[in-house]
């Protein structure tokens, strides 16, 4: 028979056992009768005979196994009872569990989706991918993608080499502009080659997912695949979408199917709309399609392994066929060095079945550390709620010892504490995670990511892991304490055992040394992200944030001729700086702090080559281009009108460059030549001028050399652009300006606008996260110790009231009992920030990485943090102290 159909019959039972007691001794007393007893001597014969009613329905119910079940039923309904007798304490522990667990499991949640959770297809465990070792030379070119791992050539070589994988892929991210002209409406796009559907085992849910055949080179009519939500939220879940075509970039493509709902890609943190052919970039990107192009980096591969294959096999593989690779791709335009560099290049494999990304790269490592500090904060709840239920066990001192005295067990008394626990656990678990479901949503908002958030075994796992440990932190401790203490002492002196009192006060303390101390620890953390986000914030990037403007212009459908376009570009500028409210304007190939790069190889004429040279940054802006982003020309002369493509070509660096490439002496007239094969035409570009240096790709970068092309000097410019306005009006009116401009004169044109100041916040997103949430922990790490403190103070204010009483009334003055007071806390909290420090200096070395112009172990800030800590117990103290020298000797005497 079930446990579950033995509990629903459980009273069916109980009322058989009834009825077969009383018939048995009914036959017992008729019996007795029938002998010639009396019916008064019969009765009393029976009951002598049968004995103890109760207790042998106790012995059946006990031979019951459900006996512990019904134990544990009683134990909470009697738990239940008494948290309904103190709603405050029940309050302030759910509170407290609440958030510890809730931080915990949403924080985890989150380190599910980014690093543990597998893809949503077949077999994710076969699926591996490529990437070149690392190595410090790697690599030189374009790149233009969130994975650029491979060229398109070194992907048709590996196709063909590799051995290791039963089936192939290469992919690209891509942001395609659905709109035909006006602002930009982006979808989030794929670019896959034809196996990458079948690969991954991912089923069309309408139509037919992409094959082989779509991906051929000079594919003429691409197709596209567009995913579940991108579906229902474009085409309201039409089932005639197949056949329809979709606008990508002004390019007409045929969608033939929809993908399963629940897959969103291989890449965690992002999710795609529409997937194309790798081949359909000659057709999307035009003249900047970048599959001819053997230095432009765009291509992620991932394979599935063969069976009998491991990854280390596959890397094994991988580095054998490395040689013909390489050695087979080449970029012409490379030095001999560079090109030697190259050739050494070595593939290796990696897992891939938990997906690629690069925000686990980014967020990782904050996850897991912010993890760390979530279980301290809920370490620390646990040992000021441990702390209460102390407290609440020698109140209930005089129950348990009666509870003894009349036959309870010391486990049976355990059980029934632990019971009260597990209700304040379940209690703070349900609470918990309700907020860990708005939590983590909130920070996925926050970062701005798309994470698939559904609970799976690992979450629930985690949640139920938690519950049990943190019932068992708090709950332990107490209920092992209050059954340890003996009866007969328990008794005396109205329930006061000074033995078990000091033990037990004891116990509190050395909880409070622990809160103090983890408290500590976090609010040095928290201290150090927030000076490091501060010192972010704070760094001159050698441009102007604010009043920045920034467009970014697609004139595809113009369809100007490549040599026109630089005239094309000026005659938009003239008419943005004619434009009311733009104070500049000028346009670059590459925004500034936007991640996108450019850095060929370069080479000074007539001066030795560097053997460790510097890395060089290169973009191309027009003339105005310094003053408008407010980095100053301090020697030469900005681009002008004579820097055309028929005259020698120019160059502006910084100063950094000046440093670096020219041992700080000024460059204004010498020359230096980009990277180039044997054989082949090396440009050779004159520096005219120096300007300050700047931030180039991300805030936290350290400052690097610079070069500045011109944009007019440009022979193949591209069918796009991005202008800085500077401006000192409001951003909203500005936009409605320069977008209506823009129109007229290029009516087809596809534009979208970004404001530079949320731009650079938005590349601090990591740091302010960390900054935020260790705050937020630290915070509350110090007034959970400052409330168990308080709640120390006021134990030991209460347990020497009668000593306190004694000295006042021997004329111990009010400063001398605060002082007294004072001490004790003192105590607790020197020992607390001692054992904290040497928690802050071991643990504080993991922040190192994340940390930006400050050291782990800054003596300011973890002083501050000292400082902080001290501040808020010794607040916390203050009113037992207050309360304890306004005491009254009379009444405390008396109670004594």
């Amino acid at each position: 028979m079930s446990l579950w159909r033995r509990l629903l019959q459980r009273t069916r039972k109980q009322r058989e056992l009834d009825e077969e007691i009383e018939s048995y001794f009914s036959i017992t007393v008729d019996e007795n009768i029938a002998a010639g007893m009396t019916r008064e001597d019969a009765l009393l014969a029976a009951r002598r005979k049968f004995g103890n009613t109760t207790l042998v329905k106790e012995k059946v119910r006990d031979m019951n196994s459900l006996t512990w079940l019904e134990d544990a039923w009683n134990d909470l309904r009697h738990g239940a009872r008494l948290l309904k007798l103190s709603p405050g304490f029940f309050a302030v522990a759910t509170l407290s569990l609440a958030l510890g667990i809730g931080a915990n499991t949403a924080i985890f949640q989150l380190l599910n989706a980014v690093r543990l959770r597998m893809l949503p297809v077949a077999q994710p465990e076969q699926l591996a991918e490529l990437q070149i070792a690392p190595d410090e030379h790697c690599c030189m070119g374009g790149f233009s993608t969130r994975r650029p791992n491979f060229t398109a050539a070194q992907w048709d070589q590996i196709r063909e080499h590799q051995q290791a994988f039963s089936s192939i892929f290469a992919f690209a991210d891509a942001r395609f502009n659905l709109a035909d002209r006006g602002e930009a409406r982006w979808a989030e796009g794929l670019m896959v080659s034809g196996a990458f559907f079948r690969t991954l085992g991912v089923n069309p849910a309408l139509g037919r997912m992409l094959s082989e055949d779509d991906d051929r080179p000079g594919c003429g009519s691409p197709n596209a695949v567009i995913s579940y939500p991108f579906w229902r939220r474009e085409y309201g879940g039409a089932a005639d979408v197949i056949g329809r075509k979709i606008s990508l970039d002004g390019h007409p493509l045929e969608i033939v199917g929809v993908a399963a709902q629940g897959f969103y890609g291989v890449e965690v943190g992002r999710s795609f709309d529409v997937a194309a052919p790798v081949c359909a970039d000659a057709i999307l990107k035009g003249e900047d399609n970048r599959i001819p192009n053997r230095s432009d980096w765009w291509l992620a591969i991932i394979g599935r392994l063969k069976p009998g294959w491991t990854i280390a096999r596959a890397a094994a593989q991988a580095g054998a066929m490395s040689p013909a690779v390489f050695e087979s791709t080449v970029p012409p335009h490379y030095q001999p060095e560079s090109a030697k560099w190259y050739a050494r290049y070595k593939l290796t494999a990696m897992p891939a079945g938990s997906g690629v990304s690069r925000l686990r790269g980014e967020y990782e490592q904050p996850l897991w550390l912010l993890l760390g500090i979530a279980g301290a904060v809920l370490l620390i709840a646990c040992a000021n709620l441990a702390n209460l239920m102390l407290a609440r066990a020698s109140v209930r001192e005089r129950e348990m010892a009666v509870r003894m005295a009349i036959g309870a067990g010391r486990g049976r008394l355990i059980r029934q504490l632990l019971a009260e626990s597990a209700l304040l656990t379940f209690a703070g678990l349900a609470a918990g995670a309700l907020l860990a479901q708005w939590l983590s949503r909130y920070l996925v908002r926050f970062l701005g990511v798309f994470l698939d958030l559904g609970i799976d075994w690992r979450v629930l796992g985690f949640a139920s892991a938690i519950g049990i440990l943190t019932c068992l932190l708090f709950g332990a401790a107490p209920a092992l304490r209050a059954a340890a203490t003996s009866p007969g002492a328990a008794m005396k002196s109205g329930g006061r055992s000074i033995t078990a009192d000091r033990t037990r006060f004891g116990l509190r303390r050395i909880l409070v040394v622990l809160q103090v101390a983890l408290s500590l620890v976090l609010l040095s953390g928290a201290l150090l992200f927030g000076r490091s986000l501060r010192n972010l914030t704070s760094v001159d990037t050698g441009l102007v944030e604010d009043g920045l403007l920034i467009v970014n212009l697609d004139a595809t459908n113009a369809k100007v001729a490549p040599e026109h376009r630089p005239a094309f570009y000026e005659r938009l500028l003239a008419r943005l700086r004619s434009t009311p409210g733009v104070d500049r304007a000028a346009d670059a190939g590459i925004v500034p702090l936007s991640e996108s790069t450019w850095n060929p190889s370069v080479e000074m004429v007539g001066m030795p080559a560097l053997k460790d040279a510097p890395n060089v940054w290169f973009n191309r802006v027009s003339s105005g281009y310094f003053s408008t982003v407010g980095s100053p020309l301090l020697v030469g002369r900005d681009f002008n009108d004579r820097d055309t493509v028929s005259s020698p070509p120019v160059a502006i660096v910084t100063q950094e460059f000046q440093e670096k490439y020219a041992n700080g002496a000024n460059p204004v007239g010498k020359q230096f030549r980009l990277g180039a094969g044997p054989g082949e035409e090396q440009p050779v570009y004159e520096i005219i001028g120096v300007v300050r240096d700047s931030k180039y790709r991300d805030i936290a970068d350290a400052v690097q050399p610079i070069v500045f092309l011109s944009t007019t000097q440009e022979k193949h410019p591209a069918a796009g652009t991005h202008f800085l306005i500077s401006s000192r009006e409001s951003m909203g009116p500005l936009t409605s300006a320069v977008k209506a401009a823009l129109l007229e004169e290029v009516p087809s044109a596809s534009m979208q606008f970004q404001v530079f100041k949320t731009q650079v916040l938005d590349s601090l997103l990591r740091p302010r996260l960390m900054a935020t949430l260790s705050g937020f922990f630290g915070l509350l790490a110090a007034v959970l110790a400052s409330v168990g403190l308080y709640g120390v103070i006021s134990y030991m204010v209460a347990r020497r009231r009668n000593e306190i009483g004694i000295r006042v009334a021997l004329g111990a003055s009010r400063t001398s009992i605060v002082q007294l007071v004072f001490r004790e806390a003192a105590v607790l909290l020197a020992i607390g920030v001692a054992a904290g420090l040497g928690l802050t200096l071991a643990g504080l070395r993991l922040t190192a990485a994340l940390l930006y112009g400050l050291s782990a172990h800054d003596p300011v800030t973890i002083g501050l943090a000292v400082a902080l800590m001290a501040a808020v117990s010794l607040l916390a103290s203050w009113l037992p102290a207050f309360r304890a020298s306004r005491l009254d000797p009379v009444q405390a005497l008396r109670e004594e």
